[in-house]
This record gives structure tokens, C-alpha cells and sequence, in this order.
């Protein structure tokens, strides 16, 4: 796979080097690093546990938790494309990307963070019909419904951004690309082409209006059915109840969008370039950090089955004493 070079050749493939943060000093390289490394190690074991959890105990053998584990998953793919080279550059000095590395960590970025919306939506989905067509709900959310459900998400997130890194591959570049930023995201590689980047830089801004704004407005419409039916029902019990089986949800769509309107703000406002790196790292970051926190400490059946597995391996090591 070959780019062009800035002078029209095409007779070798350009190195990508990360910049990472430029006024982050080196003094300060080895306690960010220990810092990422802390949120990477939490992310992995967090989003295990939960996996694990989900997989062992029947009692969450159910479509909420089945998209549950799916989104687990994806929280350790999301950041596995991006916080290893993190963490490489700011241990070991290790700035630099092949082209064919450079464009598949794009690749996989953009298209795990569109799997996430979709699968928050499919997420938003099934409160729905649990909340407001409980009687439906197993004719509606069967096994199979459910796997269709998160690979039409998958399959979806995968294609999504197809146009677009191909497209950015065959801009134009010099033999050393200085990419501003601490990982190969679209925008920074864009702007670093010495091509006419207007026309990615408008698809890029097409594609993030509709992984961000249309799944969020179906999570919105999904919410608005699921309150006015809470509003109806006549107990106060049954009204907790039906909020609370919704709770851990809402936080995680708030945790996600929340990371989006920070790299976008971070983007957009007129603030020096270190804001705009760390806006994509809090973007890359937050969200699989505060998942698994929020599902274990809010969720009271994934909390029991997470101590039910830490029980057993505690008994099964007392035993062996």
C-alpha cells in the first residue's frame, strides 16, 4: 500500500511520527505513563470481570446483559488500538508508524468508537421494550433477535468508515508525516497531507454528525417512550424499578457523550494544540474507564455475580491452604 508523495512520486511509503503532547516535558513522561497504564490495566480487568461475569452466572444469560458483554468487549478493543502505542511512545520514545499501521489504527479506532453508539442504541432499544412492552418482551428480544441486533451494529461500525481511510490513503504525503496527536485518528492524519484536505475533512465531519447525533437522537426517542410510560405507572415502587433497570445505562450514554463534547470543544474552540490532544485522548479514554465502574457499582446483578465469582475463588483458595 503506497501514498503519494507530496512531490506527485510514488516510490516509497511515508513514515508516520506521533507527536504526542508537545509541551508535555520529559520529566513528566514517566508518571503519565503510569497514569495511562493505571486506566489501561482497569479497562482490561474491569471490562474482563464483567465478560466473565456475564458468561458464568445464568441468572444474566438475557438480552440486556448479552449487549452488556458485547459493549465490554468493544471498551477492550477500543482502547487496545490506541493506549499500547500510547504507552510505548511516552515509555520508550517509540514515535513512529508504518503507513499500513498508521492507516489500520485509524481504521480500527474509528470504526470500534462508531460500534460503540450503535451498540448503546441497541442498548436503548431493549429498555424500550422492557419498560414499555414488558409482555412482549421475550417475543420481541429472543437469542436470536438479540445476536442480530449487535451484528447489524458491528457489521455497520465496520463498513461505516471504510470510504473514508481509503480515501485519506491515497492523499498525498511527505516521506516523514508529523502527526499531531497521540495516536493515527482521521482529522490529525488529514491535516498533516500536503493535498487539498477539504473535502476529507468535510467527510470525516459527515460521518462523526451521524455516529454521534443520529444514535443519539434514537437514544433520546427511546428514553422519551421509556419515561412516559414510567409517568403512568400508578406506584412509586414500580416507578424506582423502572428507572433503576434504565440508570446504568443512562450513565454510560452520558459518560460516552460527554467524551465527545470534550474532544469537540477541545477541536473547535480557540485553545493551543496540547487541549486538542488531550480532548482525543479523554475521547479514547473516558468511556472504557467509567463502564465497567459504572455497571459494577450501579448494577445490583452484575455487582452480586462479581462477588459471587470472588467468593468462590477465595473458598477455592482457603481450601487449598
Amino acid at each position: 500500500m503506497y501514498a503519494s508523495a507530496c512531490n506527485g512520486s510514488k516510490d516509497s511509503s511515508p513514515i508516520f511520527y506521533l507527536v504526542g503532547t508537545p509541551s508535555l516535558q520529559d520529566v513528566f513522561f514517566l508518571p503519565v505513563f503510569f497514569i495511562f497504564l493505571s486506566f489501561y490495566l482497569l479497562i482490561l480487568v474491569g471490562n474482563a470481570l464483567i465478560l466473565l461475569a456475564v458468561v458464568i452466572e445464568p441468572r444474566l444469560h438475557k438480552p440486556m446483559y448479552f449487549f452488556l458483554i458485547n459493549l465490554s468487549a468493544l471498551d477492550i478493543l477500543f482502547t487496545t488500538t490506541t493506549v499500547p502505542k500510547m504507552l510505548s511512545l511516552l515509555l520508550l520514545g517509540d514515535h513512529y508508524l508504518s503507513f499500513s499501521a498508521c492507516f489500520l489504527q485509524m481504521y480500527l479506532f474509528h470504526s470500534f468508537s462508531c460500534s460503540e453508539a450503535f451498540i448503546l442504541v441497541v442498548m436503548a432499544y431493549d429498555r424500550y421494550v422492557a419498560v414499555c412492552r414488558p409482555l412482549h418482551y421475550p417475543v420481541l428480544m429472543t437469542p436470536q433477535t438479540s445476536a442480530a441486533l449487535a451484528a447489524s451494529a458491528w457489521l455497520t461500525a465496520l463498513l461505516l468508515p471504510i470510504p473514508a481511510v481509503v480515501q485519506t490513503s491515497h492523499m498525498a504525503f511527505d516521506s516523514t508525516v508529523y502527526i499531531y496527536n497521540c495516536f493515527c485518528d482521521h482529522l490529525a492524519v488529514v491535516q498533516a497531507s500536503c493535498s487539498d484536505t477539504t473535502p476529507q475533512t468535510f467527510m470525516g465531519f459527515c460521518i462523526a454528525m451521524v455516529v454521534s447525533f443520529l444514535p443519539l437522537l434514537l437514544v433520546l426517542l427511546s428514553y422519551a417512550h421509556i419515561l412516559a410510560s414510567v409517568l403512568h405507572i400508578s406506584s412509586r415502587e414500580g416507578r424506582s424499578k423502572a428507572f433503576s433497570t434504565c440508570s446504568s445505562h443512562l450513565l454510560v450514554v452520558g459518560a460516552y457523550y460527554s467524551s465527545i463534547a470534550i474532544a469537540y470543544v477541545a477541536y473547535r474552540a480557540d485553545l493551543p494544540l496540547d487541549f486538542h490532544i488531550v480532548g482525543n485522548v479523554v475521547f479514547a479514554i473516558l468511556t472504557p474507564v467509567l463502564n465497567p465502574l459504572i455497571y459494577m457499582l450501579r448494577n445490583k446483578d452484575v455487582k452480586a455475580a462479581i462477588t459471587k465469582i470472588a467468593c468462590r475463588q477465595d473458598l477455592g483458595h482457603h481450601e487449598d491452604l
